[in-house]
């Protein structure tokens, strides 16, 4: 699987090291130093994925993604040189798939971005399933309520997908990571729970007190059969 990719980075060289890896995995890849002219050519071009750096010269990494996420659903993985897990929890509540502290080695960036890519272009049953008023479209990786599109991530649409196909059983966090083909990409052992509240905050009518997807503790998470919920 190949495809163009943007790397958002003002470390040169890294951003070279990069480019020339996944340039002899047959990848297309452009590189930008900062988040505007990054954001630009996102908006102009058309991109398969997007790594982007944490911490830029112009901008925060997280207020990048931020936006980048209100108009884009280009699959994204963060970097970065701090390693606090409050970052990797913010990253991936606005919208991150995944996060990769640095140093790392290209081989695992290659596996990760490997697996959001099969992740958002995977094939899918040609159908649309049906929850009361949630509807999962597969083919189109849709999701709505009461007709209203809902965003989400390529990784929590699949976590939703997972879940859903699953009804009325509960699904532990190391099946569901399973299921999606993540078990590469968790950076750290809670990020199920953060995709979960994200999906609980696109599909419940109040998050807090889900009916949808209900946790099960010490268990993991299962999708209520109820079709009029």
């Amino acid at each position: 699987m190949t495809g163009r990719i943007l790397i958002i980075d003002d470390d040169q060289r890294l951003a070279g090291m990069v480019s020339e890896y996944l340039g002899a995995a047959g990848y297309r890849v452009t590189a930008t130093a900062t988040a505007r002219e990054g954001e630009q050519r996102l908006k102009r071009e058309s991109f398969d994925a997007l790594i982007l750096d944490l911490m830029l010269p112009d901008a925060d990494g997280l207020e990048v993604c931020r936006r980048i996420r209100q108009t884009s659903d280009v699959p994204i993985l963060m970097l970065t040189a701090r390693g606090d897990a409050m970052d990797r929890v913010v990253g991936l509540e606005i919208g991150a798939d995944d996060y990769l502290p640095k140093p790392f080695e290209p081989r695992e960036l290659l596996a990760r971005l490997r697996s959001i890519l099969r992740r958002k272009s995977g094939p899918a049953p040609q159908d649309v399933k049906r929850y009361g008023r949630l509807e999962i479209d597969r083919a189109g990786r849709r999701v709505t309520v009461d007709g209203d599109e809902r965003t989400l991530t390529s990784y929590q649409f699949a976590l939703l997908d997972a879940l859903a196909a699953h009804a009325g059983r509960v699904m532990s966090r190391d099946a569901l990571m399973d299921l999606t083909k993540g078990e590469q990409l968790e950076a750290f052992d809670r990020s199920v729970d953060v995709h979960i509240s994200r999906i609980r905050a696109a599909i419940e009518d109040d998050p807090k007190k889900p009916r949808r997807i209900i946790t099960v503790r010490g268990a993991g998470y299962v999708f209520a059969r109820e079709q009029d919920r």
